[in-house]
């Protein structure tokens, strides 16, 4: 049977006419199963794989989105991959040309932004010259790239983060296909950064996925996805008035990770769904890979089309309401015929202010028991002086306070709120505390925009708060130095200091080594702490400073009304500043304009930006099988929640670690390290990144806090790149033993590109993220899962034990054999993470970029 199709009427397009084809039981189907059934009617045979997602049996059906979306930390290395398969191509006598890209990809320059200067009127323009400074050879190589491939489109530095220019510009909810402009089929995006999912509160089907996925949909292929049960997120209620997105948000995070929601959808629905803007539920969407499902959808109603509107996109807005009508994808009312797995209920008027920490974005604490909660163990008001000042610095201390990333950025009333919050503070005299390093880093140019002609940005100067970026800069643990007064004192005197941030993510280690703890807030929250300038002091209860008079001034003082905010977003917020931003958008930089490149072969020069990645260049021509996984000694032995960041850092790079130690004998200087982020097209980087987090704990080496562990059988205690070198040395393959939760956070390949350099070949842990296992397979590396009941504690793991893996013959399952050092032996059957025959396929071949390859090579891509 084809595909049925309908007309829209008074236009010339048609739709794919999906529901016709699975019948009426799609009216049960949640809506992000509705437009997954459209896209897998369009990519399977004849349009059955629509049947398997109405089935609702986990079943993996055919996926491939409408666009891409990139961020240059990412999209570099899945860049590089993709150039160096071109020369490989080449040398076995292929043809180059075959490797290139099949969707419209868009890439945004965004991640490289470090926050080198601040409170500074020329803060964002010593940061630009800066960023154009340390990067040039990365920005180059993604020019070069630029002019190969047509479907690819890169925005420069200083456009915005990726996921508000998304949001605000990309994002169209209803777009023609690809294949047939005649046909109008859902937007749908694939990104490889975790919080993609911010796109789903356009109605927008995306989620995050790593660079090696990226490179297969470039390559052609569509991702297979198992259909996933849908969770059901009741909006009920109406929140206060000085209840933020943010709040809500981290609510979210609470409630959803205790119930546990991986590789679900998480929908939308109810009485109060209409109560929340569009920028509200992209507060709220972003976060899904903090909750831990796959994407959280908003379904498409009048306040959709209405954000269409409001952005600029006014032009398609009728086409995107009749589409959406058409296709029974459209929202007036609750309707009680759709069918969940699982019901949750979020009721907004029960919901107060909140921040989230010391390390993790589900720590959610009411604010007025933030500083119980925060403060750690015997913390006293202990001070040190600052060198060379009149002020003193304590534990418990703010010494960050960043407005930053997309979650907080794109929301317009949080920014107004901050903004409010600032000129009520500065009207009253108080300014931030001296400790503090205080930032502003808008998501796009339209923030800054609207921030200085309502006159907020004044007031947001006069604290502090300069446009330093507009990247993600702090949030992505891009938050640069502190003064250098500042970390004198700090190291010298074991200060134990905070950072807060309107971020989203808050893990150990991520923000500043120098932080002991981080704390996730709304933006308002932000610029009343770095008032306080402690968590030792309760917020809600304690004067945040002195006015002019000398009385104190509390935070229910400063806060803006309501009706204040929305005048403010009403008449400042307007179509025409996000089209005359967009308009111009791809030529903002002049010295990315400037930039010169060839388009010829390209020229592998010696770099420790780009290299030529060692696992392209090893592979065969011909699939030589699965390795024999035996013998294998443990790298590091982890406990729960072991994130990216743990596994291939993506912030600073400090002189004394592995990897500063090789930039400065290939001739880097400290001040141009740049970060392990910026540096992940250099293998000889990413090798020197694994597990290199400053707060990493392995139980191998328990008195010890950073990278660190013991070679065996010798016993001796080593930095973990060291240890690597020896077993690479040795010919040994590694395995690395986790818990729960392993590879949560940032969806980056390197944290499975890093693993493979070092010789690790398999996982074992006792559940893995999503993003993270999916890296794990497509570069060959065996995710595997103990059985319920067992885990290394069980099995009394220590470091000392060698282990032998036996994967089946149908790579369903595998068996663990234990090598101790008293000579006994013990098995336990293993989990094999292998979801669909395709990911079986992959692994069978050593990865996506060898499987990928011999297609290539063979002509059948």
């Amino acid at each position: 049977m084809a595909l049925r199709f309908k007309n829209l009427v008074g236009t010339q397009y048609r739709a794919v006419d999906y529901c016709e084809m699975i019948g009426s039981g799609y009216r049960s189907l949640p809506y992000s199963l509705r437009v997954l059934a459209e896209n897998a009617a369009r990519h399977s045979q004849e349009g059955a794989a629509a049947h398997d997602v109405l089935a609702r049996d986990g079943q993996a059906v055919p996926f491939r989105p409408a666009r891409l979306l990139l961020h240059d930390m990412l999209g570099i290395p899945a860049l590089i991959d993709i150039m160096a398969m071109r020369n490989k191509l080449e040398e076995q006598g292929g043809n180059p040309a075959k490797v290139d890209m099949s969707l419209p990809v868009d890439l945004v320059i965004d991640h490289s932004m470090s926050i080198n200067h601040w409170a500074d009127k020329f803060a964002l323009t010593k940061n630009m010259d800066r960023e154009f400074e340390v990067n040039r050879e990365r920005f180059a190589f993604l020019k070069a790239c630029e002019a190969r491939f047509p479907r690819l489109r890169v925005i420069p530095p200083g456009g915005g983060i990726c996921h508000q220019v998304n949001l605000e510009y990309l994002g169209q909810t209803v777009v023609p296909s690809n294949e047939d402009p005649g046909i109008l089929i859902p937007d749908s995006c694939l990104g490889t950064d975790s919080h993609t999912p911010m796109i789903n509160a356009l109605g927008i089907m995306g989620w995050g996925i790593g660079g090696l996925e990226a490179e297969a949909q470039l390559f052609g292929e569509t991702t297979p996805v198992n259909v996933p049960q849908v969770i059901g997120l009741e909006v009920i209620g109406k929140p206060s008035d000085d209840v933020t997105a943010t709040d809500i948000a981290l609510v979210i995070a609470e409630k959803l990770r205790k119930i546990g929601v991986v590789d679900t959808f998480v929908e939308l629905f109810g009485s109060g769904y209409n109560s929340l803007s569009v920028a509200d539920r992209a507060t709220i969407a972003n976060m899904a890979p903090e909750y831990g499902s796959t994407m959280v959808f908003c379904p498409v109603d009048a306040r959709t089309t209405g954000y269409l509107q409001q952005t600029g996109r006014g032009q398609n807005v009728a086409r995107t309401e009749a589409y959406c009508r058409l296709q029974n994808l459209w929202v007036e009312e609750v309707d009680l015929k759709i069918e969940y797995e699982k019901v949750v209920t979020l009721d907004l008027s029960q919901i107060g202010r909140s921040v989230s920490g010391p390390s993790r974005p589900e720590q959610r604490i009411d604010l007025a028991a933030a500083t119980d909660r925060l403060t750690l163990d015997g913390e006293v008001e202990r001070r040190v002086p600052v060198p060379g000042t009149d002020y003193d610095i304590g534990d418990g201390d703010v010494i960050i306070a960043a407005i930053t990333s997309c979650t907080n950025t794109a929301n317009p009333r949080n920014m107004v709120l901050a903004g409010l919050l600032a000129r009520n503070a500065v009207a009253r005299g108080l300014s931030a505390k001296p400790h503090v390093k205080t930032s502003l880093a808008p998501g796009s140019r339209v923030v800054a925009k609207y921030l200085s002609d309502s006159g907020l940005q004044d007031p947001l100067d006069a604290l502090g708060f300069e446009v330093a970026a507009f990247s993600c800069s702090t949030c992505n643990g891009m938050s640069g130095p502190l003064h250098p007064a500042h970390e004198a004192a700090i190291k010298e005197n074991d200060i134990k200091g905070i950072a807060v941030l309107s971020g989203n993510r808050n893990f150990a280690g991520r923000i500043h080594p120098l932080a002991s703890r981080n704390m996730i807030a709304s933006p308002p929250l932000v610029v009343a702490y770095a008032l306080m300038g402690t968590i030792l002091k309760d917020i809600t209860s304690e004067p945040l400073g002195l006015d002019k008079n000398g009385e104190p001034v509390m935070l229910t003082d400063l806060w803006p009304s309501a009706d204040e905010v929305a005048e403010i977003v009403e008449k400042h917020v307007t179509p025409e500043e996000f089209q005359s931003n967009y308009s111009s958008i791809g030529e903002i930089n002049d010295k990315w304009n400037a930039l010169k490149v060839g388009t010829g072969t390209y020229d592998w020069a010696p770099s420790t930006y780009v290299s030529f990645p060692p696992f392209v260049k090893d592979i065969q021509a011909a699939n030589s099988g699965i390795a024999q996984l035996k013998g294998l000694r443990p790298l590091v032995i982890l406990g729960d929640s072991v994130t990216t960041d743990h596994i291939s850092p993506s912030g600073i790079i400090t002189p004394e670690s592995e990897a500063g130690q090789f930039l400065q004998k290939s001739g880097v200087e400290p001040r141009d390290f740049n970060s392990f982020g910026t540096r992940r097209g250099c293998s000889d980087v990413v090798i020197r990144s694994t597990f290199a987090n400053y707060r990493l704990r392995n139980e191998m080496t328990p008195d010890r806090e950073g990278s660190w562990t013991r070679i065996e059988p010798d016993g001796q205690v080593a930095s973990i790149y060291q240890a690597i070198e020896t077993y690479l040395e040795r010919g040994q393959k590694l395995v690395v033993i986790g818990g729960k939760e392993y590879g949560c956070g940032s969806s980056r390949d390197t944290a499975a590109k890093a693993p493979w350099l070092a010789g690790i070949r398999a996982v074992i842990a006792e559940s893995f993220e999503r993003i993270h296992r999916s890296n794990l397979v497509n570069m060959g590396i065996a995710p595997l899962c103990f059985l319920d009941g067992v885990n290394r504690n069980t099995l009394r793991l220590d470091g000392s034990e060698t282990f032998d893996i036996d994967l089946n013959e149908d790579l369903t399952g595998a068996t663990l054999t234990i090598h101790r050092k008293d000579r006994s032996i013990e098995t336990t059957p293993l989990d094999l993470r292998l979801y669909n025959e395709g990911e079986r396929a992959t692994f069978a071949e050593g990865g996506l970029l060898p499987r990928a390859f011999r297609n290539f090579l063979a002509g059948a891509a």
